[in-house]
């Protein structure tokens, strides 16, 4: 089996044979993703692209927990590489994941959201463990995300959509699995299994024909309003406040006074 470095000790890619595996492994911070993280998927993608044979990458993580999303509480660990200045939505894996022409499978071991819960949905197939639990809890740190928006709809309808965006409610693998947001569901024990099996699958199938075929797929999304996005993050109120709050494990001061638990 041989290992790949993507710039952070927290993202471990091994192949085997056709297979590209890549672990989230950052147990110390639940597998929160930091731009250098979000950047080594990215280059993951890459590598998978960049194989004379078919190769397809599998994205899992470790323990309980897929990926929960960014991390609110720091950006870099000891070791990493420090993401190049000035990038905004570049170092996002999102796109790259939807356009890979190399299959891209997401094994969904636990708890999966924001950043992780779009890795997934952008995958080629979501196979997801029946102990998993998903949410869309951007909007609870004020966070505008541009790319649930736009693609939320297309999977799971927009009614299904609004209430996963604005409500933020954590639902589990079998809702999920009910309204489309993910295409497998298996036993938590043959979760691996099953991911390999669907990495196969599609490595059965014509490398070009399908590249074609996702490339029209991909027209039933919206175009994603990355400025918007990040121009809120930058100079938006709402996000500052969220973050603040998130460390000091208090409640955003946007919440009415009196509101039941």
């Amino acid at each position: 089996m041989s290992e790949f470095d993507v710039g952070t000790k927290n993202l471990i890619l091994e192949k085997d044979g056709p297979i590209l595996w890549c672990t989230i492994d950052r147990p110390n911070a639940r597998n929160a993703l930091t731009p250098a993280m979000y950047f080594g998927i990215k280059r993951a993608v890459r590598i998978a692209n960049g194989f004379d044979e078919p190769t397809a990458l599998i994205l899992t993580g470790t323990g309980d927990v897929f990926a929960p999303g960014g991390d609110l509480g720091g950006r870099y660990e000891e070791g990493d590489e420090h993401v190049p200045e000035g990038l905004t939505y570049d170092i996002l894996p999102f796109v790259a994941i939807r356009e890979s022409m190399a299959p891209v499978i997401s094994a969904v071991n636990g708890i999966c959201q924001g950043g992780g819960l779009l890795c997934a949905m952008m995958s080629d197939i979501a196979v997801v463990s029946d102990r998993s639990t998903f949410r869309v809890p951007e909007l609870l740190r004020g966070i505008i995300d541009a790319t649930y928006a736009a693609i939320l709809p297309a999977h799971v309808g927009m009614a299904r959509a609004r209430d996963l965006i604005v409500s933020c409610r954590k639902i589990d693998a079998e809702e999920a699995y009910r309204i489309g947001l993910v295409s497998r569901m298996v036993p938590h024990e043959q979760l691996r299994e099953e991911a390999l099996k669907a990495a196969c699958e599609i490595l059965r199938t014509a490398p070009e024909a399908r590249a074609h075929s996702k490339r029209m797929l991909n027209h039933q999304y919206a175009t994603i309003d990355y400025e918007t996005m990040f121009a809120s993050l930058m100079h938006g109120n709402e996000p500052r406040e969220g973050m603040e709050a998130f460390m000091e494990k208090r409640e955003p001061k946007w919440i009415p006074k009196g509101l039941p638990a």
